[in-house]
């Protein structure tokens, strides 16, 4: 891979990112990076986020040949300097550029919402898997999938990874011979710009409630809707789940940019949406079965493009939660658009299995555990409203916490979903403090519940402590749900991710231990 100025700054004139430069040589970049500590020789380096001079000078000495920046430095006066009007928007260009355009080899879907996107692109990966042969790539919260071979699958560490990680990614699928892919795209995403410029085969709006609403975040509601939205805008085709809350302002912002006919819309049968005139849903889709293993529905096709992508079927997945059913309906519908058949979803959906989401685990003698990845308002409500209606259960207690610095408006959520479903116990813990102190967080959360409506609350902020005291507290009846960390390995603590053995594994080993 190599980037020629040249052509580098031919495409940043093209987007009006170009500012002036200063000390121009004719080079040609055999790196690119971010980051002073991966520098090599023949590295153009970006100075991006939250930049300190000496970071260019680390650059420099380790042998960087030019850098792009919002402004020049005296720390690279003997440096070609490349001067921009928005650093993250000409990094994703030079990225994109400097790997070859990967993205253009291969079928991109996209899926963005408030919750639900993790379950969806499983969902999705699994189908084109099986249609693919298993050449599809994914990049999601969990995991990060290149390839088929044993190095090419790890952990994320962001939903979507910043923009010269995300098309390095996208190159070495591509060299690992994926023809599609499937990604999470969050809204921060957009908002720092690291999608600029990528456009995507087939995008999914999911919904959108508040959330990542704060000082480090979104400032706004309406800062996060654009941002969500801007998915729809760089997308060939468009999924949208016409039950999500603002709905005409999605509906109206996809069609903008895209032609009615290349707009789906889907929603569960019988429910009440709010379409513009002349505006009728593709899909509706009829729960048949739930329980705590699986969901069954059958999907019908309500307009003509619809019926052209022979999806008429009932279909069984083996995530449970009746939630879930529409992010498996935006999965079906996406994956014909790339290429898949129904077939291809009737041979998978049943066995998907999604770490952190809905897993249960059975105890002799304290009940069942439910480990969930419920971070905000809605999906903690939805989460327990489904339990209790699938299990004649005993006592709910709910061990939960908020993040530190983002997400403010979860601690409001979360005290009003507590207080909308009863738990009989509730467990105020520490989830990724940050730089805040975990008891005020889990004290701002308490005082947003109406204590009239739950039963006893506490307070125990060693996260490993507050599981155990859950389990131990709970008889053969009862339920516990670990909420907002999933699989989760650390917590995020005063800057430093300090590693953390996941709810999932700490509940488990406890249960062996007490029950041998």
């Amino acid at each position: 891979m190599e980037l020629h100025v040249t052509p580098a700054l031919t495409l940043l004139r093209e987007h009006h990112l170009l500012d002036h430069t200063n000390n121009l040589t004719d080079f040609t970049a055999t790196k690119v990076s971010y980051d002073s500590r991966k520098v090599e020789p023949g590295t153009l380096f970006f100075c991006k986020g939250n930049f300190l001079p000496k970071y260019l000078t680390m650059a420099k000495e380790k042998g960087a040949i030019a850098y792009v920046a919002e402004q020049e430095y005296p720390e690279g006066s003997d440096l070609p300097a490349i001067i921009v009007k928005n650093e993250q928007k000409a990094m994703a260009l030079l990225g994109a550029a400097f790997y070859g355009f990967p993205q253009n080899e291969l079928t991109i879907t996209a899926i963005t919402g408030t919750k639900g996107k993790t379950t969806t692109a499983y969902f999705a990966d699994h189908v084109l898997e099986h249609a693919t042969d298993k050449h599809v790539a994914l990049f999601s919260t969990l995991d990060r999938v290149l390839g088929n071979g044993p190095t090419d699958r790890f952990k994320s560490d962001l939903t979507t990874p910043e923009s010269l990680d995300l098309f390095h990614d996208m190159r070495a699928a591509v060299d690992n011979g994926m023809t599609h892919l499937v990604m999470e795209v969050s809204s921060q995403a957009y908002k720092k710009n690291r999608t600029y410029g990528l456009h995507f085969d087939v995008g999914i709006f999911l919904n959108i409630t508040p959330d990542h609403i704060g000082r480090n975040e979104h400032p706004t509601f309406a800062d996060y809707l654009h941002c969500k939205e801007q998915l729809l805008v760089n997308s060939q085709t468009c999924i949208i789940n016409a039950e999500t809350d603002h709905f005409a302002d999605v509906y109206y912002t996809a069609k903008a940019t895209t032609q009615p006919e290349n707009i789906y819309l889907f929603a569960r049968h019988g429910a009440k949406v709010d379409l513009p005139a002349g505006v009728t849903l593709d899909f509706e889709y009829r729960n048949d079965l739930e329980d705590l293993h699986e969901s069954e529905f059958e999907l019908v096709a309500c307009s003509e493009k619809a019926d052209r992508l022979n999806l008429h079927q009932r279909y069984t997945t083996s995530v449970p939660g009746d939630y879930n059913e529409g992010n498996a309906v935006a999965a079906i519908i996406s994956t014909a658009l790339a290429g898949a058949t129904a077939e291809d979803a009737l041979a998978t959906l049943d066995h998907v299995h999604i770490r952190g989401r809905m897993e249960m685990q059975k105890t002799k003698q304290h009940g069942t555990i439910y480990i969930d990845y419920a971070h905000n308002y809605a999906s903690l409500k939805r989460l327990l409203a489904f339990l209790k209606r699938q299990t004649a259960a005993g006592k709910v207690t709910v061990v939960l916490g908020a993040t530190g610095d983002k997400g403010i408006s979860r601690r409001q959520g979360f005290g009003k979903a507590l207080s909308e479903e009863h738990p009989d116990r509730i467990i105020l813990t520490t989830d990724d403090p940050g730089f805040e102190d975990p008891m005020n967080i889990a004290r701002e959360i308490n005082s947003h519940i109406d204590h009239a409506q739950v039963g006893e609350i506490q307070y125990i902020m060693d996260r490993e402590k507050a599981i155990k005291a859950a389990i131990d507290a709970s008889g053969s009846d009862d339920i516990v749900v670990l909420a907002g960390k999933g699989e989760d390995p650390y917590q995020k603590i005063k800057g430093v991710d300090t590693p953390y053995a996941t709810d999932s594994k700490i509940a488990a080993d406890y249960i062996q231990e007490i029950e041998k």
